[in-house]
């Protein structure tokens, strides 16, 4: 993740960091804050998907647009790209917005974005031949051996983006929801690793998976912030 932002205009003074747990004060402290933005991934079990279901049947499409929006969000209509397009949220939102590098395929995509709704946005990234030629620089990199064409290896799991908003609400952004999810305000000084913002996001879903009796744990999550402590 940190390769792709680089190679898409993100400036490296912030950076993403493993987070090895949401409740340890040690090995929480071995992330440097304020955290700006959380992507996670998430097993897509039963009981997720319930929920999610029940939240966007109350919901209408979104429509919003334009420099007053509070987040920048994607409708996902990229096959395999939900956690490029989580990296995206994560990046052009809220208190990450001034490390975009000016000129940059970054700033372009924003710029290009804004103006647009729901659909005109989506097909712009679709189209978008800088930031496929960047996903696809560097999806061979890291451990784990890409799967093959077709493979449902890696299927049933979701990446999620939460950000802490201009508004300084915690925003939920998922690419496969009708929109994004104003979880809440948080207090001053409160970041998206804070006690009360995990409680309102990442946290829930797991709270939600055991509550149910689920078994499927395989959440991990990466933090966005200052490049080092």
């Amino acid at each position: 993740m940190n390769a792709l932002a680089r190679k898409l205009g993100f400036s490296d003074d912030l950076a993403f960091h493993d987070v090895y747990s949401l409740d340890d004060p040690d090995l929480l402290a071995l992330v440097p804050r304020p955290a700006y933005a959380l992507l996670v991934i998430m097993p897509a079990t039963p009981n997720w998907q319930a929920d999610r279901k029940a939240e966007d049947a109350k919901r209408t499409d979104y429509e919003g647009s334009g420099p007053e929006e509070p987040v920048v969000w994607f409708k996902q209509t990229i096959g395999n790209a939900c956690g490029s397009i989580g990296l995206l949220h994560c990046l052009l939102n809220g208190a990450a917005v001034p490390f975009i590098q000016p000129g940059s395929d970054l700033a372009k995509i924003r710029e290009d974005a804004l103006p647009l709704r729901l659909a005109e946005r989506a097909e712009m990234l679709y189209h978008n031949e800088a930031f496929e030629a960047a996903h696809a620089s560097v999806a061979a990199l890291g451990d784990t051996t890409p799967p093959g064409e077709g493979s449902t290896e890696h299927a049933g799991q979701h990446f999620v983006a939460f950000v802490r908003g201009d508004d300084g609400h915690l925003w939920e952004l998922e690419g496969d929801r009708s929109g994004p999810l104003d979880r809440g305000l948080l207090a001053e000084g409160e970041d998206v690793l804070s006690p009360a913002a995990l409680d309102r996001g990442f946290r829930r879903v797991i709270k939600l998976e055991q509550g149910a009796g689920g078994k499927d744990l395989r959440f991990s999550c990466i933090a966005l912030g200052p490049k080092s402590i």
